[in-house]
């Protein structure tokens, strides 16, 4: 009997991480402009960067062919300003999130917290 519960245990516990990594890859897949912002928003990055914590934390690999023209995109909406640095010989475009960009995050948050209360 013990062991049954234990590996019923488990088997949710499997479910559980597999729908969690389903529902966060559906929610950028869909939401990746927010991803990115919610990403840059934490600290200011440089593409290649925005790219690989994309795929550590979301679990979906951004091409540069989609990855670079929502960086523009984001831009051009005043989201994202963008400061090009010198590092190590290379110099990279680093994103931050504007004013703008810190009022739409923060508008984001208040309806998705809004979304929950109403369930």
């Amino acid at each position: 009997m013990d062991q049954y519960k234990t590996e019923h245990v488990q088997s949710v516990k499997r479910l559980t991480e597999d729908f969690k990594k389903e529902i966060v890859q559906r929610i950028t897949r869909n939401l990746l402009d927010i991803q990115i912002l919610r990403l840059i928003q934490r600290q200011p990055m440089w593409g290649y960067k925005i790219k690989k914590e994309a795929e550590i934390k979301f679990g979906v690999k951004l091409r540069h062919g989609a990855l670079y023209p929502l960086l523009n995109t984001l831009e051009q909406k005043d989201f994202l300003s963008s400061q090009k640095q010198q590092h190590g010989g290379r110099i990279r475009k680093v994103y931050s999130l504007t004013k703008k960009g810190k009022e739409y995050m923060d508008a984001y948050s208040n309806i998705i917290r809004e979304q929950l209360e109403d369930l």
